[in-house]
């Protein structure tokens, strides 16, 4: 399980975990029943306060997508699948929220922003074709 944390973004770090595994779980890549890192284990990996991880787990289990318990660590809740496509689209969503908000408070036009999210996919791509061409 790979959580990047950013303090410069302004959202909390605790949230910034919590949302990762949302979106683990959400695209299939955390299952019911597999086990998160130990609280104190994610905390010095990530070089946070281990009570953040254990805020970030409480907030996931209230949500009903992970169960913890004592001595036996914390896992994926039964019965969660990956989410389904309206649910994704919310998370896409959220975040074309705050690019289209930063990019507007820096003065760029909704066209400048689909053209930079056009080459930006484009460059994402590109190594992969390049890659594929070169096993022909």
């Amino acid at each position: 399980m790979m959580i990047h944390i950013s303090t410069r973004n302004g959202v909390p770090i605790y949230l910034q975990i919590v949302q990762q595994i949302r979106h683990q779980i959400a695209s299939g890549r955390l299952r019911p029943g597999d086990e998160l890192p130990p609280i104190r284990t994610l905390a010095q990996q990530l070089v946070i306060n281990p009570n953040t991880v254990a805020r970030a787990y409480r907030e996931l289990e209230s949500a009903g997508l992970i169960t913890s318990k004592v001595g036996a660590g914390s896992r994926i809740a039964e019965g969660v699948s990956p989410l389904a496509r309206r649910e994704r689209m919310r998370i896409l969503n959220e975040v074309i929220d705050g690019l289209l908000a930063e990019a507007h408070q820096l003065n760029f036009s909704d066209d400048e922003v689909v053209e930079a999210l056009q080459q930006r996919a484009h460059g994402m791509r590109e190594p992969v074709a390049e890659e594929e061409t070169d096993h022909d």
